[in-house]
C-alpha cells in the first residue's frame, strides 16, 4: 500500500474531522520525504580485520588503532548483535551473561542489509546516509558505504539520500560541489534514491549553527544551497533548533539561507530530556516553525529523538511517543528520526542490549531496562513503526503510547503490509472478532495485509468483506505470502476472527 496524493488529501480531511491537522499546508505532495519517516543513518562503524580501507575501530573507540575497551571507547550504548553473521572481538570484559563482547562492522554488507531489513519491517521509509568531509583518510570507507547502502536500499525496498554533514569541512564550498558531481550524483540513477517533487533529494547539515567548526559566512552557505538547487535537487537543510528567531544555537543573519531550502529539519539532540521539554517545544517552537514554513512554501521535517539512553532520558518510550504525538498535531510534512545507529550519543533506535546481561560486565553502560521497565531489543524500532502510522493517519491520534515495551511470547496475531513480514506491522491482536473499523484502529488498513504471524495453536479466519462476509481463508500457522493462497488473498483482508 503506497501513499498517494489522493490518500493524502483523504487523510487530511479525516484528520480535520478528528481535530488534528495532518501534513498541514504541505508545500509539496507526498514523495520520498514528504509524508514519510526518514532515519538518520551513520553507517560509520568499522573494526580491525573487516577489510575496510580505514583499517581500524572507526567510531567504536577513541584510538581507532586499538580495540574498544572501558578506557578506550567512543560509545555510550551497546548494540544487540544477535542478527549479524560477523562480529569482532573487543577488549571489553565479557558480557554479563558470560558471552564475549563483540561488535558489528558497518563495512560488512550483511550488517547494512540487516539494518535496512529492520527499517523495512518497522515502517522506516527513507534513510539519510551521513556523509562527512570525504577528502581525507575516511573518504574511501565513506565511498564504500554509499555503495553498500544503495545495495541494501534496493534489496529491501527502502529509499536513501545523501546527507552532507559540513562540520569541520574547511573547504566545503568547493569540495562538496565536486564530491556531488564526481561521486555522489551517480547514485541518483538508483531506483532506490529518494526523490521529492520529481527531484533527487540532498540534505546539507550544519549551516548557521553557532559553533566554531561551522563558521561559514551566510553568503557561502546560500551559494551552496542555490548551487544544489541549480543542479535540479530538492535540498533539505539540517538547521539549528532556533533557526527562526536566529538566536541560541543559531547565528543571526542566516534566515535567507534557511528560507532557500526546500525543506527544513531542525536539530533536537540534546535539547529535551523529558515530556515537559517536548511540550515546551511543541508550544513555543514547532508550531511557529510550521507557520513560517507554510508562509514561505517550505516543507517541515522536525527531528524525533528516542532520548539519551545512558542519561536516563527515554522514560521507556514515553519521551519519543510524546514527540510523535505533538508533531502529528502540528501537521508536519515529514519526520526525521535522530538517529538509527547513533550508539556514540545513545540516541539509537537500532536493536540495543535489553538487560545488563547483554552489556560488558562492569562497563557502566545502561541497557534498555535501565529504569526498571523490561524492553525488547527492537522496542524503539517498533515504537517508530507505531509513531509513523499515527503520523501518516493510519492509526488514531493518541497521547497514550500503544507500543508494548516487551511483548509476551505468543501474545497474538500480527498482520504485515508486505509479504515475508515486511513493511509496516499492525498491532498485536488478541483472540476475538475484528470488524473493518476495529482492524483500522489497530493499525491494519482495509485491503492492506500481505502476510501474517499466527501463534501456535491459534486460528485466524480472514474475510474479504466487513462483518465476516465474503471469501474467507483459514490460517493456523505463520503465512509469509498471501499471494500464494488459493484464491489469492493479497490485499483482501477486511475483517477477521481470531480464536
Amino acid at each position: 500500500m503506497k501513499l498517494t496524493r489522493r490518500t493524502l488529501l483523504a487523510g487530511t480531511a479525516a484528520a480535520a474531522l478528528a481535530g488534528k491537522s495532518q501534513f498541514a499546508f504541505a508545500a509539496s505532495p507526498p514523495g520520498d520525504v514528504v509524508g514519510k519517516v526518514t532515519v538518520g543513518y551513520q553507517g560509520w562503524f568499522a573494526c580491525a580485520g573487516d577489510g575496510a580501507p580505514i583499517n581500524g575501530w572507526w567510531h567504536w573507540s577513541q584510538n581507532w588503532g586499538q580495540p574498544p575497551s572501558p578506557t578506550n571507547t567512543a560509545i555510550v550504548s551497546w548494540p544487540d548483535v544477535r542478527d549479524f553473521t560477523a562480529t569482532y572481538q573487543t577488549a571489553y570484559p565479557n558480557l554479563g551473561n558470560g558471552q564475549p563482547a563483540r561488535l558489528f562492522s558497518s563495512y560488512d554488507q550483511q550488517t547494512v542489509n540487516t539494518h535496512f531489513q529492520w527499517m523495512q519491517q518497522n515502517g522506516c521509509d527513507t534513510a539519510a546516509l551521513q556523509r562527512f568531509n570525504p577528502t581525507g583518510g575516511e573518504g574511501p570507507t565513506r565511498d564504500a558505504m554509499a555503495a553498500k547502502v544503495r545495495q541494501a536500499a534496493e534489496q529491501y525496498g527502502r529509499k536513501f539520500y545523501i546527507m552532507y554533514d559540513a562540520t569541520g569541512w574547511t573547504s566545503m564550498q568547493s569540495e562538496m560541489k565536486a564530491d556531488w558531481i564526481n561521486k555522489m550524483r551517480a547514485y541518483t540513477s538508483s531506483p532506490a534514491y529518494a526523490r521529492q517533487n520529481g527531484k533527487p533529494v540532498v540534505c546539507i547539515w550544519g549551516f548557521g549553527f553557532n559553533e566554531a567548526n561551522k563558521a561559514w559566512p551566510a553568503d557561502v552557505c546560500l551559494d551552496v544551497v542555490n548551487w544544489f538547487k541549480g543542479q535540479g535537487c530538492y535540498v533539505i537543510g539540517g538547521v539549528p533548533t532556533h533557526w527562526l528567531p536566529g538566536n541560541e544555537d543559531s547565528r543571526p543573519g542566516y534566515l535567507d539561507v534557511y528560507h532557500a531550502f526546500n525543506m527544513l529539519s531542525p536539530w533536537m539532540v540534546g535539547r529535551i530530556s523529558d515530556i515537559a521539554g517536548a511540550d515546551h517545544y511543541y508550544n513555543n517552537v514547532n508550531q511557529q516553525d510550521q507557520a513560517d514554513c507554510n508562509a514561505h512554501g517550505i516543507d517541515y521535517q522536525p527531528c524525533v529523538i528516542p532520548g539519551d539512553l545512558q542519561s536516563g532520558h527515554r522514560r521507556h518510550g514515553d519521551l519519543m511517543w510524546r514527540q510523535f504525538y505533538n508533531l502529528t498535531r502540528v501537521g508536519v510534512q515529514g519526520l526525521y528520526i535522530s538517529m538509527f545507529d547513533e550508539f556514540n550519543e545513545g540516541n539509537q533506535i537500532a536493536k540495543t542490549a535489553e538487560t545488563s546481561g547483554w552489556v560488558p560486565a562492569g562497563s557502566g553502560i545502561r541497557a534498555l531496562d535501565e529504569d526498571g521497565t523490561a524492553c525488547s531489543a527492537d522496542y524503539y524500532l517498533r515504537l517508530t513503526n507505531d509513531g509513523g502510522r499515527m503520523f501518516k493517519g493510519q492509526a488514531p491520534l493518541t497521547a497514550t503510547r500503544p507500543t508494548v515495551p516487551m511483548p509476551a511470547a505468543g501474545a497474538g496475531v500480527i498482520f504485515y503490509e508486505h509479504v515475508d513480514y515486511g513493511g509496516a506491522a499492525g498491532a498485536v491482536l488478541a483472540k476475538g472478532n475484528y470488524s473493518r473499523a476495529q482492524l483500522q484502529a489497530a493499525g491494519v488498513p482495509d485491503n492492506w495485509a500481505s502476510s501474517v504471524r499466527v501463534p501456535a495453536g491459534w486460528t485466524v479466519t480472514v474475510y474479504a468483506e466487513d462483518n465476516f462476509g465474503g471469501q474467507s481463508w483459514v490460517r493456523t500457522a505463520d503465512t509469509p505470502n498471501f499471494v500464494a493462497l488459493t484464491p489469492n488473498a493479497n490485499d483482501q483482508l477486511t475483517s477477521c476472527r481470531i480464536s
